[in-house]
């Protein structure tokens, strides 16, 4: 059977258990929310490379609707390379919705 403790030494063992829940409370918190800073940082980069990628994506489809269609877009019709454009990014859009919105898994089970 284990000795009792010294009383005297009640003191130390407290603030050896102090530290201990410190130290635990700090790789169990501080360490994961760095982890996740850096990835959403990554996310947030990427996101707006992407983002930046189909903007240039897109100028350059308008552009090339106005000066390769010859003059099939000419006079009265000058606005419909700007709705082609604009049904493209809601397309684009729309499959961004939809992918995201994917099944759920349950996680409980």
């Amino acid at each position: 059977m284990p000795e009792p403790s010294d009383p005297s030494d009640l003191p130390s063992h407290v603030q050896d258990l102090s530290k201990l829940v410190i130290a635990y409370v700090k790789q169990e918190t501080l360490e994961p929310i760095k982890g996740l800073g850096r990835f959403v940082g990554f996310g947030l980069a990427g996101s707006a490379l992407v983002g930046l990628g189909l903007f240039i994506l897109f100028l350059g489809v308008l552009r090339l609707l106005q000066a390769e269609t010859g003059n099939a877009f000419r006079g009265h019709l000058k606005f419909v390379p700007y709705l082609i454009t604009l049904a493209l990014c809601a397309a684009v859009a729309l499959g961004a919705v939809k992918a995201r919105g994917g099944k759920k898994e349950d996680l409980t089970r």
